[in-house]
């Protein structure tokens, strides 16, 4: 059955918001699952007549809700829609992806080792110039960019750069340094928007808001082993804190 052409009558929403609605509606229903890509930019402005830009601004509307992420050279690809993300005492992140059912990735974008600032000496209880291994690096579920975080650590942890770079995760990096356990001291949420590389690197749209997090873990001993700073794409995933969980359908 040929659908009739959407227009735009007195007070109603434009095309492009109509054509988000019709694509997400149908991302819901599951007739493109996770991981399934969109057809082409040519294929959707035939079905929907409408120009190439007019698609655009309906697909980058889909791309900041996180129903879909746009892949240089292989169009438009269904992510797994939002999810929760739990920040507790033992915040681990290949296992929060897991437990949601998400893949979980994450790329090195930079790896240093620099005399601690300001900040990262307080957080870390350490004398201001010190040593310290610095990692920046994007978090992605599915293969889509969830979060950015530069994460401190001390300089006395000298196996940990080589662990990171061998693709470990920080639980393994901070194992094969001896920090067997480590939880969460405190966390500091705060809202914002996240400058115009942070937001390029996880694919928002310039001046989108994010939940930027500060926090520190600690040691069995007590002692300071990580500090973190991180902005989440809030517009794919929740972050939900405590021990319960929401009931199933809320």
């Amino acid at each position: 059955m040929t659908q009739p052409p959407l227009t735009r009558t007195p007070g109603g929403a434009p095309i492009w918001r109509q054509i988000r609605d019709a694509l997400g509606a149908e991302i819901e229903g599951g007739r493109w699952p996770p991981g399934a890509r969109l057809p082409s930019e040519a294929e959707l402005s035939r079905r929907f007549d409408v120009n190439r830009h007019t698609l655009r601004r309906a697909m980058a509307a889909l791309s900041a809700e996180g129903q879909i992420h746009v892949r240089r050279g292989a169009g438009a690809v269904v992510t797994g829609g939002r999810m929760d993300y739990r920040l507790g005492a033992r915040t681990r992140f290949s296992a929060n992806l897991n437990a949601a059912g998400r893949a979980p990735g994450r790329r090195i974008l930079r790896l240093e080792t620099v005399a601690a600032s300001r900040e990262e000496s307080l957080a870390l209880a350490l004398p201001r110039g010190a040593p310290v291994h610095v990692a920046e690096t994007l978090a992605e579920a599915d293969g889509v960019p969830i979060i950015h975080s530069v994460t401190t650590f001390p300089g006395h942890l000298t196996a940990l750069p080589d662990a990171l770079r061998a693709q470990m995760g920080v639980t393994d990096a901070l194992a094969a340094c001896g920090v067997l356990d480590y939880t969460r001291a405190w966390t500091r949420l705060t809202a914002g928007r996240p400058g115009a590389i942070i937001a390029r690197h996880l694919k928002l749209p310039d001046g989108a808001a994010a939940l930027f997090a500060e926090s520190v873990n600690h040691g069995a001993d007590g002692a300071p082993v990580e500090y973190g700073r991180s902005w989440f794409c809030t517009d794919r995933m929740s972050v939900i804190s405590g021990d319960g969980s929401p009931p199933e359908g809320l």
